[in-house]
């Protein structure tokens, strides 16, 4: 039967130095006993020590990878400057804004100074360490290169957290116009048209076809614009549901997006510039290359990518060159594929793979920015039909009118 595991709280505290002053404050513990045992050991005798109450409406924030990715480089600067571990722990919860991560580094503090391994106190909270985090630790904490292997993780989880932003720059922008331009022609449709209806009604002639197009759907949206945004939303709903729990779906819209017109060129070098940094952190680190591999599929952030690294794994495992496995599945470059072919002539594939990384990270930059270039004239142009071609449908009963009198 599992231990159950007993999560950190915070404690406030009252006590006296050693001059009998008092003195108070808060401590991150898991029991009373221990937050005394912690004050006596710093010199302080506890009076009094009690739970600090959660607050009625939390304001904790979600902790985000990015939080990970900053504490990580935290920890890398201060074990590099000799700083022990403990203390490294104390020092970087005591100065985190978002109060979840306060919370998730004394405990984790809590656990090392228990006498656990660093490793083994990360797995226990496998939803902000993942299973690359966790191994690295561990062949660091093995091999006693712990401080240079969290340096490497901190330029890995940067850089992918880099990755991360620029695609989600590229998917942002025109998503939200595209939104913006459905509100826009909803107000327009169902608060603007109507009043001009209303003078169209007494002008006793005939409206052009376009002016009755966009009447019909005004009125179209006056009556069901319920049903319309409860459609969308209840649409949105079940395709967000079922991504999160169908496989097949979430398989089936990573290889469609990777179909699409530009956006499926920006995420084709995204996963392979993920592919190559995770590989080469994990290959520096001395993780056996089949071993990797389960793990490089886990962060390549695509499902065709991540079959494929899959397969890799099984060809590699049974002899194949890495090269050669990574051709067989034909989503790879040949520039990659030649790349990595040096890198294991040469003996340096971790460092061939870092360039081969970096290279795709710099494209993927550049297509961003051209893409932003490109797609900002074609939106005002899309915008320009949609509400332009509303103006004119509204007004072209009045220029018909103009020309009549």
């Amino acid at each position: 039967m599992a231990e159950k595991v007993i999560q950190a709280s915070t404690f406030t505290w009252v006590g006296a130095d050693k001059r009998g002053t008092k003195i108070k404050g808060e401590l991150q513990g898991k029991s009373i006993p221990l937050i005394k045992a912690q004050l006596r050991r710093q010199g302080i005798n506890p009076l009094r020590v009690k739970k600090k109450p959660k607050p009625l409406f939390s304001t904790s924030k979600k902790i985000t990878a990015k939080d990970i990715a900053i504490f990580t480089r935290q920890l890398a600067t201060m074990l590099s400057a000799g700083v022990p571990v403990v203390q490294a722990f104390e020092i970087i919860g005591q100065g985190h804004e978002n109060p979840g991560m306060q919370t998730l580094i004394g405990t984790i503090r809590s656990d090392v100074e228990a006498g656990n391994n660093l490793a083994d106190s990360f797995r226990k909270h496998p939803r902000q360490f993942d299973d690359l985090f966790c191994n690295l630790i561990a062949a660091g904490e093995q091999a006693g290169i712990l401080e240079s292997l969290l340096n490497k993780i901190a330029v890995y989880k940067e850089k992918t957290e880099s990755i991360k932003a620029k695609v989600k720059k590229a998917l942002t922008y025109p998503t939200a116009v595209i939104v913006v331009a459905f509100i826009i022609t909803s107000i327009l449709l169902i608060f603007v048209v109507p009043q001009f209806k209303s003078v169209f009604e007494g002008f006793g002639a005939d409206l052009p076809a376009m002016t009755l197009f966009v009447v019909a759907i005004s009125e179209a949206f006056q009556a069901y614009w319920y049903i319309i945004f409860g459609g969308i939303a209840a649409a949105g709903f079940v395709f967000v549901n079922a991504h999160r729990k169908s496989r097949k779906v979430r398989n089936a819209v990573d290889r469609l997006v990777l179909k699409t017109p530009v956006i499926g060129n920006i995420l084709h070098k995204a996963a392979i510039a993920r592919f190559a940094r995770t590989l080469s952190t994990m290959f520096a680190a001395g993780v056996p290359l089949v071993e990797s591999m389960t793990n490089v599929a886990g962060a390549a952030g695509n499902v065709v990518y991540s079959d494929a690294i899959l397969r890799i794994r099984d060809e590699v495992s049974t002899g194949t060159a890495l090269n050669a496995a990574m051709a067989h599945t034909g989503v790879f470059p040949n520039m990659v594929n030649q790349m990595v072919a040096i890198g294991e002539e040469s003996g340096s594939l971790d460092a061939m793979l870092s360039k081969v990384a970096d290279f795709y990270e710099e494209e993927v930059d550049n297509l961003v920015d051209s893409m932003a270039s490109l797609i900002e004239p074609m939106i005002m142009a899309f915008l320009g039909i949609v509400v332009g071609g509303l103006v004119i449908a509204m007004y072209l009963p009045i220029f018909k009118l103009g020309e009549v009198v």
